[in-house]
């Protein structure tokens, strides 16, 4: 615990709390406790070292806690300075023993000291969201980088990023896009972005989404889960994309589809979740309302041009906690959520426990299937196997009392012959 006193990342006085709060979040996590309930048996990762560069929440705390019964040795720091629940981080510290560099609203150089913290330990095994620790590991340490055995990647920016160091040749481990299980980014991105986002929006400012003008900045499952939610509650959303299939579809589910500009005239929300760069930018600002609200979605703090606002604004300080107003030259005041960071976990708690259970069952489970799989997988990106993905699904049924119809031997026969038709 030295070394954790040392980076002054744990109030030990926190540590009751959070342990509370983990077994209530491990209540609804259903297939994580069946995958403990096995790997109490199995232990298929028996000696191994896993470092997770994850959102310290109450469901990462439980992720971390399956991973180190199945034997492994875990070590776990922030991948976001806004999203650590210091009352987890010391739960994990100080009840479970589980080493977690984390505390909320540390500075850059704090930020990365966690993840070197991480790396010295010379993990195996890397549990990345939004892959600041595998691309730190690969910039900074690449000696170190090619005696990994795999990694996993929890979410859309972190596998950009992943799939960009693949296409340049500079990747030098395997690692699975858990992102892009169907188990994970259709109802982990849909309903929890949905609903979280939407929850931290709230909480940061007690407005009322009924009939306010909602705009949404893409349409990916993100996206597509904001929209629902936000129409959900009354909100006239209107939808802005920049590829012709999501807008469309956009359009065919009901929603206005419009340009940035022309959406910004009109918005008292604007939400980003686009995964890219300066999506609202000093183009769009001349053309706010006075008193929009500003919030981001996506991983990484880019997507609203903070910078270009900043230039742009004569005065500028926080009216609530979470709320940074920008009064501009002409009087108008834009209101920031977050510092422009992801907002659901910034001003919330993050995505519901229901939906995490499916996306840390496939954390867990793909971090076993590469220690198995060690030596045999080249560097580069892979999709979770589809036995692990179809059994986390199944898992998740059962454990709600939902049964599946089977196919008869007859429908399995017609179902793969090509002799019968009309």
């Amino acid at each position: 615990m030295n070394e954790v006193r040392d980076l002054l990342l744990t109030d030990e006085g926190l540590a009751e709390k959070g342990r509370r709060k983990i077994e209530w979040a491990w209540r609804k996590m259903p297939v994580l406790r069946q995958i403990k309930e096995a790997w109490g048996r199995e232990k298929p990762l028996d000696g191994v070292r896993i470092g997770a560069c994850l959102h310290v929440s109450a469901k990462t705390a439980n992720l971390v806690r399956v991973l180190r019964h199945g034997g492994a040795e875990v070590f776990l720091c922030a991948s976001n300075p806004l999203s650590t629940q210091d009352d987890v981080a010391a739960a994990l510290n100080v009840v479970y023993g589980i080493p977690t560099y984390a505390k909320r609203g540390v500075d850059k150089d704090t930020y990365y000291r966690q993840i070197y913290a991480v790396l010295d330990k010379e993990p195996q095994v890397t549990i990345d969201d939004g892959a600041d620790l595998v691309t730190t590991l690969h910039k900074e340490r690449p000696r170190q980088a090619e005696k990994v055995i795999g990694g996993t990647e929890e979410t859309t920016t972190g596998v950009i990023r992943l799939r960009a160091m693949a296409n340049e040749g500079i990747l030098k481990y395997p690692l699975i896009a858990v992102n892009d299980a169907q188990t994970k980014h259709l109802f982990d991105n849909r309903y929890g972005t949905g609903q979280s986002t939407i929850d931290g929006i709230l909480r940061a400012t007690n407005y009322l989404l009924a009939g306010s003008v909602f705009v949404v900045a893409g349409y990916g499952w993100c996206g597509r889960g904001i929209a629902m939610r936000a129409r959900g509650m009354g909100a006239k959303v209107i939808v802005v994309e920049t590829n012709p299939f999501r807008a469309l579809e956009a359009v065919m589910d009901g929603y206005e589809v419009s340009d940035m500009k022309g959406a910004a005239s009109k918005a008292d929300f604007i939400v980003t979740a686009t995964g890219d760069i300066h999506v609202l930018g000093k183009q769009h600002f001349p053309f706010l309302k006075d008193g929009v609200i500003l919030a981001n979605a996506g991983h990484f703090n880019v997507e609203i041009d903070i910078p270009a606002l900043a230039a742009m604004a004569k005065k500028r300080q926080f009216v609530r906690e979470n709320v940074e107003e920008f009064v501009l030259g002409d009087g108008r005041r834009i209101y920031l959520l977050a510092e422009g960071r992801l907002v659901n976990l910034a001003c919330g708690e993050g995505h519901p426990v229901e939906v995490m259970d499916l996306s840390f069952a496939n954390q867990a489970l793909s971090a076993a299937w590469l220690v198995q799989q060690k030596g045999k997988l080249e560097p580069g990106v892979y999709k979770v196997p589809q036995e692990i993905d179809e059994r986390v699904a199944r898992l998740k049924l059962a454990a709600l009392g939902v049964p599946l119809e089977e196919l008869t031997d007859e429908q399995k026969a017609y179902l793969s012959s090509w002799e019968l038709g009309t």
